[in-house]
């Protein structure tokens, strides 16, 4: 009972943050006055004077489609290239080389779609000045386009006969300076108070408690019993010669809590150590723990009342969010139920105590004791819904229904809230198609919001509903025709195939987070995933454009009799329905090959 109070808990505490959230958004991005104007309002009048904005300015969607698409190339030069001259750089310590330029695409085109997949780990890797003016500042822009197009589709419902969706460097100011800024400022905060590190220090060498001995194959000794006198090394009498004995450890440093904040809130997802939130400096207990999860679906949930407001129906933002909400409860019971359970061979014939009396029980493989299964499990699920990609457990040990979940949110097209911004109109794309399904059943033309719902709105929609399913199958079934992939597997058969397949799902599904069992830091790999990470990102954002241009030039039309209501239950479950329908269609043969496999091999 505990523990389903402290899942139902971990549920309400996004739901009360949202709302009031939701709210300040909406006031902000309508140039409204908030509690915040009178410090922030003349900051962003600084920025509109120093680079020239036009702060009237109402560009269509062509327009607005190129400013993301030249801001967004813009960045993915710029860190392709602070990567590749990171070696003669400063704010480098640690004397780090450049990146080769293969990993520096896949990192570049990683962080600029909101993706934020990551084929090193960060600590042995990156140098703070590109942590900090390369990624970090990627963190906050990739995630101000994202809602900066969603604003622009909320537009194009709200306008009538024009064709101007805003500004796109407009939205992108308020954003940033309004919302993401004091928002991760405070946050920030809280993680330093909770211990995850914030200097500019050096990495440093520390002596260890007790010293350890290592095999000459990298394996720790168990049970060794070690002369530190003449560095002998014996287990079970036995002495073992090419035994190393470890007596210090290396403890990275840097900036973590402030990039920390903004890979959370703005569901980016990349660690600034290797690990992820699993490493003890950038999650360090219960407190950052469940500042960080809450953090993961922030937004993306308070954005559904924004648009609720914005469009002032209230209504049909709570019936995006319970359509969102309703498909986050069942994936995450799901994964709490077989993470609990576990597997007959997790318990290997009992010789493994898998019950849940005086301990954790379940499937704890892979997973921080500190944590334990409820707060992985929760995690698991929020940042596979939430487009985010931070883990705080290795998904690779999760269960094969647990794991199928998880690939299985991400393969939806980051609707279930989804990341930030591209999510809701991801999702506003899922509920045009369903709006002309039900038209066709009654015989009508279907209308959604007030506006008819015609071809070329289906066509658009069409592409951005499919651009994930696109992505990911074509992706992963060209990978698995690479005989360089198949040795890049830790796994052979079907949970080899999981990974494989996990992989392409979290890039095609700009989410970032993998099964860590794939050696991705390949050629192929880091090109073909960087590919797969730019298509996904830019067609849907391209499409939902054009669907707000189209939008907005229409007129309003009264609702009628027979006008099919979008704020009722019977829509959340057709909404629902058409997104598990297009999900089951699309990835169901390749979930059989890996994780629906797997799971019957443990029978």
């Amino acid at each position: 009972m505990s523990t389903i109070i402290q899942y139902i808990l971990y549920l309400a505490i996004l739901v009360v943050f949202a709302i009031p959230l939701g709210t300040y958004m909406q006031k902000a991005m309508d140039g409204e006055k908030t509690f915040l104007s009178p410090v922030l309002t003349p900051c962003e009048n600084a920025v509109y004077k120093l680079l020239r904005v036009n702060k009237e300015e109402q560009m269509n969607w062509k327009k607005y489609s190129l400013s993301v698409l030249i801001f967004s190339g813009i960045g993915l030069l710029f860190l392709f290239l602070l990567q590749i001259f990171q070696g003669i750089l400063p704010a480098n310590p640690q004397g780090l080389p450049g990146v080769k330029w293969d990993l520096s695409f896949n990192t570049a085109a990683s962080f600029i779609t909101n993706t934020n997949w990551q084929a090193y780990s960060g600590e042995s890797t990156l140098s703070y000045l590109v942590q900090a003016l390369g990624l970090t500042v990627q963190n906050f822009v990739s995630a101000a386009t994202g809602i900066a197009v969603l604003f622009a589709l909320i537009r194009g419902i709200i306008k009538v006969k024009t064709d101007g969706l805003g500004s796109f460097w407009v939205d992108m100011t308020r954003i940033v300076i309004h919302v993401l800024l004091p928002l991760n400022l405070v946050i920030s905060l809280l993680l330093v108070g909770g211990g995850v590190i914030q200097n500019l220090k050096g990495a440093e060498t520390v002596s260890l408690v007790e010293p350890i001995a290592v095999s000459a194959e990298g394996e720790i000794l168990e049970n060794a019993q070690i002369d530190l006198t003449n560095g002998s090394v014996t287990v079970d009498g036995k002495q073992i010669p090419d035994a190393e004995i470890v007596t210090e450890q290396f403890v990275p440093m840097g900036p973590a809590a402030s990039q920390v904040a903004i890979k959370q809130t703005g569901t980016n997802g990349g660690g600034f150590m290797g690990v992820n939130s699993a490493h003890p400096l950038e999650n360090p207990n219960n407190f950052t723990n469940i500042i960080e999860m809450i953090s993961l679906l922030l937004i993306p949930a308070a954005l559904c009342f924004s648009f609720g407001r914005a469009i002032q129906n209230k209504k049909q933002g709570i019936a995006l969010f319970m359509a969102m909400f309703i498909c986050l409860v069942l994936a995450l019971a799901v994964v709490a139920v077989n993470e609990q359970s576990a597997t007959a061979q997790l318990a290997q014939n009992g010789a493994v105590d898998i019950s849940m009396v005086n301990q954790a029980g379940g499937n704890m493989e892979g997973k921080e004791t500190r944590f334990g299964i409820a707060s992985s499990s929760t995690w698991a699920t929020f940042t596979t819904a939430a487009s985010n990609g931070s883990v705080n457990s290795m998904h690779d040990s999760y269960t094969p229904l647990g794991g199928m979940i998880a690939m299985l949110l991400m393969q939806l097209g980051e609707v279930i809230f989804g990341g930030v911004g591209c999510g809701l109109y991801g999702m506003f794309a899922f509920a045009i198609l369903t709006v002309f399904i039900a038209g066709l059943m009654v015989g009508r033309t279907p209308e959604f919001l007030g506006k008819k719902i015609e071809p070329y709105e289906m066509k658009w929609s069409v592409l951005v509903c499919l651009a994930t399913p696109i992505a990911i199958l074509v992706g992963s079934g060209i990978a698995a025709m690479v005989p360089s992939v198949a040795d890049s597997l830790t796994n052979s058969g079907a949970h080899g195939f999981s990974e494989l397949l996990y992989a392409y799902s979290s890039c095609g599904g700009n989410n970032g987070s993998a099964f860590a069992g794939l050696n991705a830091n390949t050629v192929f790999l880091n090109v073909s995933l960087g590919i797969v990470m730019l298509f996904a990102r830019f067609l849907p954002i391209i499409g939902t454009l054009a669907i707000a241009g189209s939008l907005a030039k229409k007129k309003k039309i009264a609702a009628t009799a027979g006008t099919l209501s979008t704020t009722n239950a019977m829509f959340v479950f057709l909404l629902i329905f058409i997104i598990l329908l297009v999900g089951a269609l699309s990835f169901f043969p390749a979930l059989a090959l890996g994780p629906i496999a797997e799971f019957f091999q443990t029978k």
